[in-house]
């Protein structure tokens, strides 16, 4: 009998009645998401650029080639999606496949209409409490409309070639592709605040990273040891391995398994989660009037902390010449003024 079968006490969850996807956004994934909102139709752009035909391909190719679930099929993940709406409050749950694959991955594709697949290899090695994690984080991708911006990025990737044979071109897109690979990076750590929100079980969602990173195999594994490991990441080295770090990130559309788990980890530690569980979040109803500004203040002041509080050499070098660069302004600053009024 699979882990996922065996029956567990129901445990009532909070529904989090009329809960915006700001609650769970990352800083650096909201101030684009809120901007994107205030350009109205450029959703409705970039769904025409995707082609209503492209999507539909997609529908077809799983109604084909997938199971998808329902009432009679994967009954465990019918309920499992039922759930994880109820808990976010979703006005409308996506189509959801399981396609035949050993590996441990989900997806959300589809901007008109979004479909969570899931791959077998995660049905068959993930319990219920896990998999509730994972579909709220898939839901928490298509509640936030993240496939506006990953069919952007996917479509410039696909340009790079051309582009190359552009004077200029092979640069501006590279610019622009590495601001989106960090954004796509940074909208997966909101996506998996929205799985937790929707499991409202921390240690489910630590453990599905810990099977993300090792298989599925948790026999041999210590969550006190997983922790320890992100943040000897987080710690880094010398400038060598700071810029390694860079390196490896480059082409990488989400974080490291044990960088998740850590980066989770901390945001419960903040307070926010269990704010949120008690009510203190913004509401839907709030996002048209949501300030582009204010967003983009708290995408810069997240990565500030993010700068201060690193132990990585690369990133506390960075922080102390900013910081440097700061008190010679305000020296500089100062003087010339005094030039003035003794002028």
């Amino acid at each position: 009998m699979a882990s996922g079968d065996r029956k567990k006490p129901a445990r009532a969850r909070v529904v989090l009645t009329d809960i915006s996807s700001r609650a769970w956004e990352h800083p650096a994934d909201k101030g684009a998401l809120v901007a994107l909102r205030k350009l109205k139709g450029f959703d409705v752009l970039l769904k025409t650029m995707s082609g209503v035909f492209r999507e539909r391909a997609w529908r077809l190719t799983l109604l084909g080639s997938a199971v998808r679930v329902d009432e009679r099929q994967f009954t465990r993940l019918h309920r499992l999606l039922a759930e994880v709406g109820q808990s976010l409050d979703a006005t409308v749950l996506p189509e959801m496949y399981v396609q035949a694959d050993p590996t441990l991955s989900a997806q959300t594709v589809g901007m008109d209409r979004p479909i969570i697949i899931l791959s077998s290899g995660m049905v068959h090695h993930l319990d219920d409490d896990e998999l509730r994690f994972v579909i709220g984080h898939e839901l928490g991708h298509a509640i936030s409309g993240h496939a506006v911006y990953r069919t952007l990025l996917l479509r410039l990737l696909g340009l790079g070639g051309l582009l190359n044979a552009v004077p200029g071109g092979a640069l501006g897109i590279r610019m622009v592709t590495v601001g989106l690979l960090e954004w796509s990076r940074k909208a997966e750590l909101s996506a998996d605040r929205a799985g937790l929100l929707a499991s409202q079980d921390p240690t489910a969602a630590l453990r599905t990273h810990m099977k993300l990173a090792s298989g599925g195999n948790l026999d041999e594994l210590d969550v006190t040891s997983f922790l320890a490991q992100g943040a000897e990441y987080d710690e880094g080295g010398d400038v060598r391995e700071s810029l390694i770090k860079l390196s490896l990130l480059q082409q990488q559309t989400h974080p490291f398994a044990v960088v998740r788990a850590t980066e989770l980890r901390r945001w419960i530690d903040s307070g926010a989660y269990t704010a949120i569980l008690g009510g203190a979040y913004p509401r839907r109803e709030g996002d048209d009037d949501a300030s582009v500004s204010e967003a983009a203040q708290e995408a810069a002041a997240s990565y500030a902390v993010a700068f201060e509080r690193t132990q990585d050499t690369l990133g506390r070098l960075v922080h102390d010449l900013a910081g440097w660069m700061g008190t010679a302004s305000t020296w500089l600053n100062d003087r010339f003024r005094r030039g003035d009024e003794s002028a």
